[in-house]
């Protein structure tokens, strides 16, 4: 797909991953609408990325309606991408696990992250054609120590994406997942600031980077999974 001129929503936008995404899209020409529970940090990521930013937290499944209708109305009614980005982390041992725990993660990660795909795919099924990229994790491989709550949501995420790519492949509709293994972000700090660097981990725009490359395959091909681990991060 050639980027430019390209309607693309990005979740989760206004931080690591999603942002550096934001960037990158933008400078190749696509339109980009990020979104966010912060304001302050929404408008902050603008600044960096010039992406449009709108306020969604897709946790509040009561407003997962009215806020994609924003987003589809502030690209006229075509969406020819979304990247679903936005995600939660949780780590404890079995045995202090709480139901809360699970419907905290799988609000996001699954429940929201779906609804919303849902409200965007028939636009998608009208123009018969869109790319839908799903930001999985080596947790949606193996299950590790302490992961009970993350690894079994991105799990869910890697049977959605297979899901979906039997139900929307004939539509013309390309479902792409990305699964990055550790990444120097915000994520999983409670107060969202973001990691110092390191040399040897992977940084958010080494993830930016094969979205976008997904994404600018030719429509006639589409990557299914991609796995992005760092070279030596020891």
């Amino acid at each position: 797909m050639n980027l430019t001129n390209k309607n693309i929503l990005v979740t989760g936008g206004s931080l690591g991953i999603g942002k550096e995404t934001a960037k990158i899209l933008v400078e190749k020409g696509a339109n980009v609408i990020i979104t966010g529970r912060d304001n302050n940090r929404l408008l902050t990521a603008q600044k960096y990325t010039g992406a449009h930013p709108i306020v969604f937290d897709i946790s509040e499944i009561h407003s997962i309606k009215q806020n994609t209708e924003k987003c589809i109305d502030h690209f006229n009614g075509k969406i020819d991408a979304v990247v679903n980005n936005a995600g939660l982390g949780y780590f404890n041992k079995m045995d202090n696990l709480h139901y809360d725990d699970f419907k905290k993660i799988f609000d996001v990660n699954v429940f929201g992250l779906s609804l919303l795909t849902g409200e965007i795919v028939p636009i998608m099924k009208t123009q018969k054609s869109g790319t839908i990229i799903n930001i999985g994790s080596s947790a949606s491989l193996k299950g590790f120590k302490g992961g009970s709550v993350y690894a079994a949501s991105k799990f869910a995420l890697r049977a959605l994406t297979q899901c979906w790519q039997a139900e929307l492949r004939e539509f013309n509709i390309r479902v792409c997942q990305v699964n990055p293994s550790e990444v120097k972000t915000a994520f999983n700090d409670q107060n969202r600031i973001e990691r110092e660097l390191e040399d040897k981990k992977l940084r958010p725009i080494e993830i930016a980077h094969a979205i976008s490359s997904t994404l600018e395959m030719d429509d006639r091909g589409f990557i299914n999974e991609l796995n992005v681990w760092a070279t030596n991060p020891f």
